[in-house]
């Protein structure tokens, strides 16, 4: 025996000891060599390979099925739908088993003395055992708290309403992941289209400058209008500088957004975009809106939530009625009964709950009248967006009607220069002009596609249409595709109202 309480102080003092020298651990570079390498592999993993040219349907569907973090918004989704399924169980009674050990060096054992002279003990009387030094308790207990059940109730219900809280948000995360995706697209396309031919046109008004700079120094032109078709090069090129830099970090975006690891090579395929003049009537909009609208759902079940913890702070006010029922077992050598059941029940009260009812009840009546307050606030805000996301897309759309028209303006003038430059020096320099402008005004052309693509994701969240998905895990890539096809190819105005399913 004396062994073993030696090995339980030693046990003891060594763990004691093992939590004092606590101390922080960084992260060495090995760690993160293999935090990376880990990561990667699940990325790549996690990622379809790619085969042929993406259109905007697939970059979509890869966005939204590989997007890390678009992901954690479904893990957090799950989540959530976890703790309701374990927020069930709070419910049921507590069933509660437990065994048990007890020792001690000597037998337990006391004086006793009459009680007019309770001091006055006779210590060589002889005394009773009644405890075993040495026993073994089973104890299993049923127990149930009414008031612990109203709360697990109420939890319950909350815990449900924060699911749908979750689900909102990744609804308010994939609106905005499919627009960001749908501008980063039309961007890296015209890149990818466009890239060699600004290089070229770089090259060629580059060198037109240097030759008119060599014609001025040589006193062949005239330097006044040498000097105006420097500064309309130089503007050009200004332009087409700026232009490309924005445009060469589309791609690594949209690399990004669909969940690819920056540096894949891909290529584009560019989809004919449909632009349709909004006919619709915004009342509509703001109807469906006010059903679809991820912010106001989500508001309203910030409402409910409230409202059930005022419910569950009031009810704790109240007294609470516990029942217990158990079965128990000791192996005393001291007892008559070695097993025996047990019942019981109990009914308590804070009484301090009495003073601070009506400060808690105002509280959370206050807490309520908030959320209904942001909710009413958010409604205000909702059809103020729908109207702004429709200016926005009929100005887009007027937008790229005018950069179309201009291109093709611009496209006619250079085909005329090209056709005027044979052998002339000035014919050239138009030429090369014409060609900068034409490339400006087709770069501004895929800037509005860019824009407009914006404005049709600003409008779909503000309203909340997007496409049917139940679970992005549960189907594969093509599948997925052909549902955001179908999705894009729909007709903004002949939106419905959705239907109130049958009870």
């Amino acid at each position: 025996m004396q062994r073993i309480t030696m090995l339980f102080g030693s046990s003891l003092a060594a763990l004691c000891i093992s939590g004092c020298t606590i101390t922080p651990n960084d992260l060495s570079f090995r760690d993160l060599e293999q935090g990376y390498q880990a990561d990667r592999a699940m990325i790549l993993a996690a990622s379809q390979p790619i085969t042929q040219p993406i259109s905007l349907s697939e970059a979509i569907s890869r966005a939204l099925k590989n997007n890390l973090e678009q992901r954690v918004l479904v893990f957090k989704q799950s989540i959530a739908s976890s703790e309701l399924a374990a927020g069930k169980f709070d419910m049921l009674p507590k069933l509660l088993a437990e065994a048990g050990y007890d020792w001690r060096n000597n037998f337990s054992s006391r004086y006793e003395a009459d009680y007019s002279t309770p001091y006055a003990i006779d210590r060589d009387r002889e005394t009773n055992v009644s405890i075993d030094p040495k026993h073994n308790t089973y104890d299993l207990g049923l127990s149930w708290s009414l008031l612990d059940f109203g709360a697990s109730y109420y939890t319950s219900k909350q815990n449900a309403d924060r699911l749908l809280v979750a689900n909102e948000e990744r609804r308010r995360a994939m609106h905005l992941l499919i627009q960001n995706v749908r501008v980063a697209y039309w961007k890296a396309l015209a890149n990818q289209k466009l890239s060699s031919k600004v290089s070229v046109a770089i090259s060629e008004a580059e060198t037109a400058l240097d030759k008119s700079r060599s014609l001025v120094s040589e006193k062949i032109t005239s330097p006044e209008e040498s000097l105006r078709y420097q500064r309309n090069l130089l503007e050009n090129l200004r332009l087409l500088e700026s232009i490309n830099r924005d445009l060469s970090g589309a791609k690594i975006e949209l690399s990004k957004l669909m969940g690819v690891l920056p540096g894949t090579e891909f290529q584009l395929s560019e989809v004919s975009e449909e632009f349709t003049p909004l006919s619709v009537d915004v009342a509509l909009l703001e109807q469906y809106a006010l059903f679809n609208n991820t912010d106001l759902r989500e508001q309203y079940f910030n409402v409910r939530i409230a409202a059930l913890e005022t419910r569950k702070t009031l009810l704790k006010m109240f007294p609470n009625l516990t029942f217990k029922v158990g079965t128990h077992y000791d192996n005393d050598y001291y007892m008559v009964n070695h097993a025996w059941n047990s019942a019981g029940t109990s009914l308590s009260f804070n009484l301090m709950n009495l003073l601070s009812y009506s400060s808690k009840k105002e509280v959370a009546e206050k807490t309520e009248s908030i959320e209904q307050l942001k909710r009413a606030a958010l409604q205000m805000t909702t059809i103020a967006k729908v109207h702004l996301a429709v200016h926005q897309y009929t100005n887009a759309l007027l937008q790229y009607q005018r950069s179309d028209d201009l291109f093709n303006v611009d496209n006619q003038l250079e085909q005329i220069a090209i056709s005027k430059t044979e052998g002339n020096m000035a014919g050239q320099q138009r030429r090369i002009s014409a060609n900068v402008t034409t490339i400006l005004s087709e770069l501004r052309r895929y800037e509005a596609m860019s824009k407009y693509a914006e404005a049709v994701g600003l409008l779909d969240s503000s309203i909340g249409h997007e496409p049917l998905i139940n679970s992005v895990d549960d189907m594969d890539l093509e599948q997925l595709g052909a549902i955001i096809k179908q999705w894009l190819a729909q007709d903004i105005n002949g939106i419905q109202l959705p239907v109130e399913p049958d009870v």
